[in-house]
């Protein structure tokens, strides 16, 4: 798809697998597109993972880039609202962002489900990463973010990129898979009772999930030396993600030296986006841009 529009609209959008999806398994089932009385864009069951490409202005690029991962519990997507409405906003910047439209666990088209969103985000910024001159995008200014459950994958790549989630397909699976930054919204982080989110940890995970794969999938117990440096936003009255998924992922990052921010809001609940309508929490993007501008 080509829109003719050089800003705030998307440019193109790509199947990151051109020779074939991994991890599938033969299945009828079709991506879905859920109409929600909130407005809001929900697909459910990707078949063709993609990324949407939204390039800034030439004269207005800073370099960098976001590969965006759209929440929803890992059973649906909330693409617009967590997705193309902030590679809007982050164009308006000057970043190059990227919607990452991510194979679901529970779809039945794929094999093993907990690898599915791994594979994609690995995928994914890696074909950023080889399209940088393209793009006109620093190869080493391109970062993960994610939101909700989208907040784990994007975790779970910044701690676990360098992971052989699947065997090479071309020459793109060869380049690092590492993003130079993250920013996690109100992130599922862990799958530790009692502060996982149920609805995250099943679908990824599936029932009674063993010690070892729940400590693989807990990004506050995998976080390492080289772990990217991160931004992170909570509200303390999140009933759906409790605060204690981003308190435990900060203070893993900060015992292994990891450069990290946090701002924790006292209300704002879960799944705000950018919080339109809400003065004080709609302040996070400020201090995204001021925190992204201080970057190296």
């Amino acid at each position: 798809m080509l829109i003719l529009s050089s800003y705030g609209y998307a440019q193109e959008i790509i199947p990151i697998w051109k020779n074939g999806v991994v991890n599938t398994k033969e299945s009828d089932e079709m991506e879905t597109i859920i109409e929600e009385t909130d407005d809001i864009l929900l697909i459910a069951k990707v078949q063709k993972p993609t990324i949407e490409v939204y390039l800034p202005s030439k004269r207005n690029a800073t370099g960098q880039a976001v590969v965006i991962c759209p929440g929803g519990g890992y059973t649906v997507l909330a693409y617009d609202w967590e997705g193309t409405d902030i590679a809007k906003w982050l164009n308006s910047r000057g970043i190059a962002a990227f919607v990452l439209k991510y194979r679901l666990p529970n779809s039945k088209s794929i094999a093993q489900r907990n690898e599915a969103p791994l594979q994609d985000a690995q995928r994914a910024l890696r074909l950023v990463r080889h399209n940088a001159k393209k793009w006109n995008i620093n190869a080493e200014k391109i970062g993960v973010m994610g939101f909700s459950a989208g907040g784990h994958l994007a975790s779970t790549l910044g701690t676990q990129f360098d992971r052989e989630s699947f065997s090479k397909k071309d020459e793109i699976d060869s380049l690092s898979a590492r993003p130079n930054f993250m920013i996690l919204l109100y992130p599922v982080i862990t799958m530790k009772e009692p502060y996982a989110n149920d609805g995250s940890k099943l679908n990824l995970l599936g029932q009674n999930p063993s010690d070892e794969v729940i400590m693989e999938y807990s990004s506050e117990l995998q976080v390492k030396n080289n772990t990217p440096p991160t931004f992170i936003v909570h509200s303390a009255d999140d009933t759906a993600v409790p605060i204690e998924n981003s308190l435990f992922f900060f203070k893993a990052l900060n015992e292994k030296g990891v450069a990290a921010e946090m701002h924790i809001y006292p209300s704002g609940g879960h799944g705000y986006s950018l919080a339109s309508g809400d003065k004080y929490l709609q302040t996070w993007v400020n201090r995204l841009e001021d925190w992204l501008n201080n970057l190296p």
